[in-house]
């Protein structure tokens, strides 16, 4: 896999670390076009289910985020959640998708 540049290495970290903090399946960080950062977790709720990158989606969407940089999802997985793939092409067509294993090592990078 490609190295990655610092900005979308933050995002990997960033999502590591919010899925080491909860013990959650999956950890996600998304950078919006402003450059600022958003990591979420899985939620997993009766209720309600929300992937990682669609909670860290929605918390950039609702701080004001326009459009995204980049996004990262660390799991286990060996696919990225199609609800993932299209939270972040809602906003954001061109955005890469980084799909990392736990160790924090890139899998997969989804481009458009």
């Amino acid at each position: 896999m490609p190295d990655l540049d610092a900005e979308d290495q933050k995002l990997v970290t960033l999502a590591r670390s919010a899925r080491a903090r909860t013990g959650a399946a999956e950890g996600a960080a998304v950078r919006d076009s402003d450059g600022r950062t958003y990591a979420a977790t899985t939620v997993d709720q009766p209720s309600f289910r929300l992937t990682a990158v669609q909670a860290a989606v929605a918390a950039a969407l609702s701080s004001g985020a326009e459009g995204f940089e980049a996004a990262a999802v660390v799991t286990a997985d060996a696919l990225v959640d199609e609800a993932s793939v299209h939270a972040v092409r809602d906003v954001a067509k061109q955005a890469p998708i980084l799909r990392a294993d736990p160790a924090g090592e890139i899998a997969e990078v989804l481009k458009p």
